[in-house]
């Protein structure tokens, strides 16, 4: 409420000095500096930074789909975290650049690892698929609370608190243990933890408990669908191993069990790693318990439930830490379908693990930046989990030089690692930033959020090392939008202020 008040005077403020502007003025004069100020928003600063207490949710979720399952979603770290979260405080700026680029490698040379054969079989590409996954041991992403194994339990959860805020609690009756998972669209191979950590204080997996639980024989078809993933045997069961970029992994029983997503919906056998050792995971700093993959291979919870869900999932990743967002395991209704623009879900046949779209362009203050179309080429790659999008170095320069020209009324900052264009704000309480638009294939132009253009007053966006190599949308990008994966449809929505 606060933020609005500030930015509510402000926009009186500015109201009334261009009225009071000399009556010589003429209308096609006064009509054009209208249709700039289009190009503008006026965001309160303290709207970008997140409140000591969960304000819940901006805009109403979309409840009630038919074949579709919603689930609330919030950030790892902050007020709205889900309370399996054991550590409140997330990492700083430096660590979460540290990691981010972690990430960013490790897809980059996933992608140019491997040769592309666009005739290949799916079996063939199956197995052409790298051992090293495009997950990484990052402690910042989207998450979300969900029950796995069919032991009575009394689970807990924030109540859904639409504009009122608080984080209340309340109790429900759900079987299995909750589970607090990253939300992956770069990964195929979903697990949770099945052993006491450590330093204890994270809620874990304890297969001995399920009646329903049941490891892979090790000659069983969902072990064979492993392929690079695949780990031997022990006493007959199958195993798996996923890797890390920074040589850090996962590593058990490749098993199935009662997924309850909500009161009303499950997978009744979900088949998911059962980790006995996180080598090189820190435990004591991690936030989840767990990965929720969501890539392209046949091991991710969209394949798994395909058949079921429509081959399609939705999430919206809120502005701040203390707001909430949503994800939706299903196809939204045909008559909300009409509000997304879409455009083209592409995929890279040497790493069908991930989802790939072509940006044709870009826009600040309603002006296209001058880049060539072939410097967007090699696509970019939909990912929820890397925080800043990359560009290619010529459409970042391009970008860069646009926006600062635009922000020239703020004084320029030290650069934050990664982050080369920053301001320093201070006495300032509202900021006049230019509109930003991600331009996909077929026109789908996407206006960004406030909160996906500054990140600690900064311009949240970085360049790859290459024009060559593939670009990333990262998830601050995505902050407010509802991005629909359709991956049976094969196209990528997007819907503004969803959350």
């Amino acid at each position: 409420m606060a933020d609005a008040v500030v930015l509510l005077l402000f926009l009186v403020l500015s109201r009334s000095l261009s009225c009071s502007s000399s009556p010589t003025t003429s209308v096609p004069v006064v009509r054009a500096a209208v249709d700039a100020e289009h190009d503008y928003t006026f965001v309160a600063i303290s709207s970008l930074k997140p409140k000591a207490a969960c304000t819940g949710h901006r805009v109403s979720p979309p409840h009630g789909h038919q074949n579709a399952t919603w689930l609330r979603l919030s950030l790892s770290h902050g007020p709205c975290s889900p309370p399996s979260s054991h550590r409140r405080k997330g990492p700083s700026l430096a660590e979460l650049l540290r990691q981010d680029e972690l990430r960013v490698q490790n897809i980059q040379m996933t992608l140019l690892s491997a040769g592309d054969d666009d005739n290949a079989a799916d079996d063939e590409k199956v197995k052409k698929r790298p051992a090293k996954s495009t997950t990484t041991a990052m402690e910042h992403g989207p998450v979300v609370d969900v029950n796995v194994g069919s032991a009575s339990s009394i689970s807990t959860s924030r109540i859904d608190t639409m504009a009122t805020g608080g984080g209340g609690r309340r109790r429900r009756s759900m079987p299995g243990t909750v589970q607090t998972m990253m939300v992956d669209t770069a990964s195929d191979v979903p697990w949770v933890q099945c052993h006491p950590p450590p330093t204890g204080g994270s809620r874990f997996f304890d297969p001995t408990r399920s009646p329903t639980y049941a490891p892979f024989p090790c000659g069983s078809p969902a072990c064979a669908r492993l392929g690079p993933y695949g780990n031997g045997c022990i006493n007959g069961q199958c195993q798996y191993r996923v890797t890390y970029p920074d040589g850090s992994s996962t590593l058990g029983t490749y098993s199935s069990d009662l997924l309850t997503i909500t009161r009303t919906t499950a997978v009744r056998s979900f088949q998911f790693g059962c980790s006995q050792a996180e080598q090189g995971l820190s435990q004591a700093s991690t936030s989840s318990s767990g990965t929720m993959s969501l890539g392209g291979g046949p091991e991710s919870l969209v394949s798994q439930t395909a058949a079921t869900h429509g081959n399609a999932f939705s999430y919206c990743v809120p502005p701040t830490p203390s707001d909430a967002g949503f994800f939706v395991l299903g196809k939204p209704p045909s008559s909300r379908t009409r509000t997304f623009v879409a455009t083209p879900m592409l995929r890279f046949t040497q790493a069908p693990t991930l989802y790939r779209v072509l940006l044709r362009g870009i826009t600040v203050a309603g002006q296209r930046l001058n880049v060539p179309a072939t410097v967007f080429a090699a696509g970019s790659v939909m990912d929820s989990r890397t925080a800043i999008t990359r560009l290619p170095p010529t459409a970042y320069q391009a970008l860069r030089a646009a926006f600062r020209s635009r922000m020239g009324a703020y004084r320029l900052a030290p650069p934050k690692g990664s982050l080369d264009t920053c301001y320093d704000f201070t006495g300032v309480m509202v900021v006049r930033v230019p509109r930003v638009a991600l331009v996909f294939d077929r026109n789908a132009a996407v206006e960004l959020d406030a909160s996906g253009i500054l990140l600690d007053d900064c311009l949240a966006f970085a360049p790859n090392g290459d024009d060559r190599a593939p670009g990333i949308i990262g998830n601050v990008q995505q902050q407010t939008i509802e991005v629909l994966y359709d991956v049976g449809g094969r196209s990528v929505g997007f819907r503004r202020g969803a959350c």
